[in-house]
């Protein structure tokens, strides 16, 4: 297994250089983000706990993985690496299990009622709005709208002035 790196930036904001590496995997599968990481720890000459895989992609039926990687300059700088992150760089038999979050207790639902007891409340029957509107705002709509006429008048003819 072959890479090379492709692409390299210095992030000097967040303290870290930021790598896009090309890995080579003839007649394997897609490498893991472990071997990855080995990997760019040796080639930056870096401690693998500052070095973080943010992806790998693989084309279809292709034989090289495009990976993106991050390498922390020091402990404080790699504090901003989401937890989920620093779950998926540990081996599948250490990873954390996704905990749900439980507020509180669901109170308990109530016990069904009897169908007898259903048919003795019946829901009383929806009242219907009327809604009135100011007599200013009907009269306002029911005046008779101006008549425009339907044809302009002709204009008379101009004179000729007569020639002298």
């Amino acid at each position: 297994m072959s890479f090379e790196v492709v692409e390299e930036h210095t992030n000097n904001l967040l303290g870290r250089r930021e790598a896009k590496l090309v890995v080579h995997h003839e007649g394997a599968g897609t490498p893991d983000r472990l071997t990855v990481r080995k990997l760019a720890s040796e080639h930056f000459k870096a401690q693998l706990d500052r070095v973080f895989v943010r992806s790998i992609a693989t084309r279809t039926g292709g034989s090289s993985a495009t990976c993106m990687v991050e390498i922390y300059t020091d402990e404080k700088a790699a504090g901003i690496v989401p937890a989920y992150l620093k779950n998926r760089m540990l081996p599948k038999d250490q990873r954390v299990a996704k905990v749900k979050k439980e507020a509180e207790p669901k109170p308990a639902a109530p016990a069904p009622k009897p169908a007898a007891e259903k048919k003795a409340e019946a829901k009383p029957a929806p009242e219907k709005k009327i809604e009135t509107k100011p007599a200013a705002a009907k009269e306002a709509k029911a005046a008779p709208k101006e008549e425009k006429p339907a044809a302009k008048e002709a204009k008379p003819a101009k004179p000729e002035k007569a020639k002298t």
